[in-house]
């Protein structure tokens, strides 16, 4: 088989990557492992910057569709789920003061049906890269059919993994990973229980116990998931559903097990995030402690970022030079969210979930800059277009990506945009902003 891309890994990243790369009009191919979407929700949250990124290609509301209530993302702390003495904070009011889409907490198994759906055919599951050789002129890729063992071969112009902190790719490019790992070892259960009831007064996304742990809601009615720190052993089915009761405050709690999972928290990162064809994204590129729920967002993002510059190489609006961008790019925000993520990790009393912490995110020559001290708009190169309500009903950012199969770049003049946003970022009706196609801006022509 022939393909421009190959991707490798169908978790969230290498979706979101399929489908911009199909919006784009580029050839490509996914193939993944496991032959059905992710059994276990693992990360949920789906952070403003990337619900953009989703809304820009029409699936916004079906993903705020299949997460929680907006009226659930709230946290919960108590001995345990029935606790009287409870307490239950809210994150920080976000609303749609600086982004038309508000984050949500989405667990990752409905999200990739969701993406699946859209990425379609192009994804082969059940196909596992065995391995690869790459020249300068492209990669050629065994893969295996899991079901029937018969390995094929797969050549493309590009090799990109999305396959995940294990990742087969970046060990057969020869990357290093760099930093921490084992900070903390969980063991995730997804399991139904009828503890709706349980919760109706005091209903959460999270619910953090003081011994440790806790559950997660998934539809906080019979979904659920407990999240146990490992010290030594695993438990028994058994012992974990004791843990289940205990930690509900019911000790007769009907529980039925649907699935485990063990997790290691990582704060590493890829030494670089190209080979020559071959290229990381997402975990595979970057191990982001959960502590904060960016890891994915940032994965999205690399997404986001490398979809259009692999297609302006690829359809000869740019040479290669151009990805040596996404790197210089991309690894500076990776390495600032493991940093926050870590350090977030460390406090005990707390931390605090910022939904906007991606929209600071600034590409500048002198290296990628992200406003940790609350996110302002600004009209500056580099800087993600802000966004700000028009007339028509739509908003500055579906003003960008409408020429998907053309260059990608929109030119948006002063007059076009709203007064409060030309006063925001000092632009006067006869400046203009080009805009890049995901959504930041390439230069700004002053009057």
């Amino acid at each position: 088989m022939r393909t421009s891309v190959l991707i490798v890994g169908g978790g969230p990243v290498g979706l979101t990557l399929s489908i911009l790369l199909s919006r784009m009009g580029i050839d490509h191919r996914v193939i993944e492992a496991r032959t059905e979407p992710s059994p276990h929700p693992k990360a949920r949250g789906i952070s403003a910057r990337s619900m953009e990124i989703f809304r820009r290609v029409g699936l916004e509301a079906e993903i705020r569709a299949a997460g929680l209530p907006a009226e659930h993302v709230a946290f919960f702390r108590g001995r345990t789920l029935d606790d009287p003495d409870y307490v239950r904070t809210t994150p920080d009011s976000q609303g749609t003061e600086h982004t038309p889409t508000p984050g949500v907490l989405c667990s990752q198994d409905a999200l990739e049906r969701v993406l699946s759906a859209r990425a379609g055919d192009r994804v082969r599951r059940g196909v596992r890269l065995v391995s690869f050789e790459q020249s300068d002129s492209g990669v050629v890729a065994t893969v295996r059919e899991e079901r029937t063992g018969i390995e094929s071969v797969v050549r493309a112009d590009w090799l990109i993994g999305c396959d995940g902190a294990h990742s087969t790719v970046r060990e057969g490019s020869g990357i290093a990973m760099t930093g921490a790992s084992g900070l903390g070892e969980f063991l995730s259960v997804r399991f139904e229980a009828p503890l709706g009831a349980v919760v109706a007064d005091r209903v959460s996304a999270s619910y953090f116990l003081a011994r440790g742990g806790g559950f997660l809601a998934v539809d906080n009615d019979r979904q659920w998931i407990f999240q146990h720190p490992l010290e030594g052993e695993q438990p028994s089915e058994l012992d974990v559903i004791e843990l289940i009761r205990s930690g509900s405050g019911r000790a007769d709690l009907d529980v039925t097990i649907r699935s485990t999972a063990v997790w290691r928290v990582n704060a590493r990162l890829a030494d670089a995030y190209r080979s020559g064809r071959v290229l990381l994204a997402g975990d595979a590129a970057h191990g982001i402690p959960p502590t904060g729920g960016h890891g994915m967002n940032v994965g999205i993002g690399d997404a986001d970022n490398l979809a259009w510059k692999i297609a302006a190489v690829l359809t000869g609006k740019a040479d290669e030079s151009l990805l040596g961008t996404y790197e210089s790019e991309r690894r500076p925000v990776a390495r600032q969210v493991i940093d926050i993520s870590t350090a977030n990790s460390r406090n005990r009393a707390g931390y605090r979930i910022d939904d906007e912490l991606l929209l600071g995110t600034a590409y500048r020559d002198s290296g990628t800059l992200l406003a940790t001290d609350g996110y302002v708009p600004s009209g500056e190169p580099g800087d993600r277009l802000p966004h700000a309500w028009l007339p028509d009903g739509r908003s500055t950012l579906d003003l960008v990506g409408l020429d998907p199969g053309g260059s990608g770049y929109v030119l948006l003049t002063g007059s076009e945009l709203p007064q409060g946003l030309r006063d925001s970022c000092g632009l006067s009706p006869a400046a203009a902003l080009l805009v890049r196609p995901d959504g930041h801006i390439a230069a700004r022509v002053r009057d």
